[in-house]
């Protein structure tokens, strides 16, 4: 399956689409396979599966667990050079252009190129975009940059118009872990109007009206992990939601 064609062409048919990050070091063997079967009766588009600091050796039992249960397509969502899995059906292969650290923009791509190149992985250049969500994120933490202020819509717009003007497939906005607000509509309206790239957006969304405004403000992909963890309900109310739209 070509992950890019099928989102260009939901794209093409004005269809948005659902995507649970998964966070191998959150989810119990248990728990995991309960959140796959709830993904798998919401009809959900995607698995992104990763974390921006993974304590134990559980990515590839996740993707495991995942396969074996479900045949919804799995994206690597890596939180460093050492988050790859031949298993995934394809990575989203980031470079932090929100921030000014080299070795997020493209030092740790260097390091990780070479290895992807000797994988079947489906290859996904992102711009990762980080917005301000209200406190400071683990991924705001471990990648030693500023996210882009809440309010500041010229800097994203002209942040993701660089991205899609140095070729980036994908651009993907991100109020990161635990984000306490969504990103504004404002912005994403604002983003969408300035690129014709698929547009992802994540953080801080946590009930199915919140992906609908994401959506209608022109958001193509919706990301939930957190909320989901404490609710796995959500995935069918917010999934149906984004669907009907």
């Amino acid at each position: 399956m070509n992950i890019y064609k099928l989102i260009k062409t939901k794209i093409r048919e004005e269809q948005k689409m659902f995507a649970i990050l998964i966070d191998p070091d959150q989810k119990k063997q248990s728990d995991l396979i309960k959140i796959i079967k709830l993904a798998n009766n919401a009809k959900i588009d995607l698995f992104f599966v990763g974390g921006s600091l993974l304590k134990t050796d559980s990515l590839d039992s996740c993707i495991e667990t995942i396969k074996s249960h479900s045949t919804i397509p799995i994206i690597l969502f890596p939180g460093n050079a050492m988050q790859v899995n031949n298993k995934a059906t394809g990575i989203l292969f980031l470079s932090l252009i929100s921030g000014r650290n080299p070795e997020m923009l493209i030092g740790r791509q260097v390091i990780t190129a070479p290895i992807l190149k000797n994988t079947n992985l489906e290859i996904l250049s992102t711009g990762y975009m980080l917005i301000e969500s209200g406190q400071q994120t683990t991924v705001s933490y471990m990648s030693n940059t500023i996210p882009i202020p809440y309010t500041k819509n010229d800097i994203a717009s002209a942040t993701a118009l660089a991205g899609e003007m140095l070729g980036l497939k994908l651009i993907f906005m991100d109020g990161g872990s635990g984000a306490i607000n969504c990103i504004s509509q404002e912005m994403i309206s604002s983003v969408k109007n300035s690129i014709t790239t698929p547009l992802i957006v994540g953080g801080g969304i946590s009930s199915p009206e919140q992906a609908i405004k994401s959506c209608n403000a022109g958001a193509d992909i919706i990301v939930v992990g957190n909320a989901i963890e404490k609710d796995p309900s959500l995935i069918h109310k917010i999934s149906t939601a984004i669907h009907e739209i």
